[in-house]
């Protein structure tokens, strides 16, 4: 059992954040890793990001958006509250090194991987330049936190409610085309985004490395859940990931596989309700 130690509503209500009580996750937890946990006995098994650590309180952050009915009934609850099972850490880490200028680019719940991803970059020496965007000036997250760790921050939305009005590949390609120091983009969130992120870097020829999302179960590469195409081969993200060469993702195969069980997810949490 792992206690909610910490319990925060960061946008609208439909965006989460727990610090969960986690001691032997915490210190073996490196940026980019996720856990898989089962909320009670007959929860299924779901994959979280761990969005940042404190291996002195032993506590485990993750940052979840309400979209289907396991999240809905984490929402449901409170500081002090327990989850049946966290297992972790799982995944390849992000292959942090010093390269002088990164650029960090997410989107929607992507910047809460991002922000620990961008974190280790910039503690060992890293020019961080951040990118983080949302469809409106409710929903976007971790601003303050992914300031403090940024050598630069641009903030957009979709409608212009915030910041600067429209996608993330706007200020990128502005990025990418003043400046000639980038050595290394990391982007992460809505698939779409990455893959128009990746079309932007390509064409500056900028190494690009992406944090897929597909579909898992086990987390371990027995179930073949997260299968995923990677330069015409088949791996799997929970094992072989979840970083991968954003150049070689076969994104459009990500998108349809991804959208498979949307219908049942929502027709789940309606039942739910009801």
């Amino acid at each position: 059992m792992f206690q909610i130690a910490r319990k925060q509503e960061l946008a609208k209500g439909t965006i989460i954040r727990f610090d969960i009580v986690a001691p032997k996750i915490a210190k073996k937890a490196q940026a980019g890793q996720f856990i898989i946990l089962r909320v009670n006995e007959t929860g299924e098994r779901i994959p979280m990001t761990i969005a940042d650590k404190d291996e002195f309180s032993g506590l485990i952050t993750i940052i979840f958006q309400v979209v289907g009915k396991t999240t809905a009934l984490m929402r449901s609850l409170k500081e002090g509250d327990f989850i049946r099972d966290v297992a972790g850490p799982l995944g390849r880490p992000a292959e942090v090194k010093k390269i002088g200028t990164v650029l960090m680019v997410g989107g929607g719940t992507g910047v809460a991987i991002l922000y620990h991803v961008a974190k280790a970059f910039k503690e060992i020496g890293n020019y961080v330049i951040s990118i983080i965007g949302a469809r409106d000036k409710d929903l976007v997250i971790l601003e303050n936190e992914m300031e403090l760790i940024s050598d630069e921050l641009v903030v957009t939305t979709d409608d212009g409610s915030y910041g600067t009005r429209g996608f993330v590949t706007q200020p990128l390609e502005k990025y990418l085309g003043e400046r000639d120091d980038i050595k290394l983009v990391y982007s992460i969130g809505p698939i779409i985004m990455m893959k128009n992120v990746c079309k932007l870097t390509k064409k500056f020829n900028i190494p690009t490395i992406v944090s897929l999302n597909p579909i898992m179960i086990d987390g371990t590469g027995m179930c073949g859940g997260c299968r995923v195409g990677i330069g015409g081969k088949t791996m799997f993200a929970c094992v072989d990931g979840p970083d991968f060469d954003g150049h070689i993702v076969d994104f459009d195969e990500l998108l349809k596989r991804n959208s498979i069980y949307l219908q049942d997810e929502k027709d789940c949490l309606l039942f739910s309700i009801r």
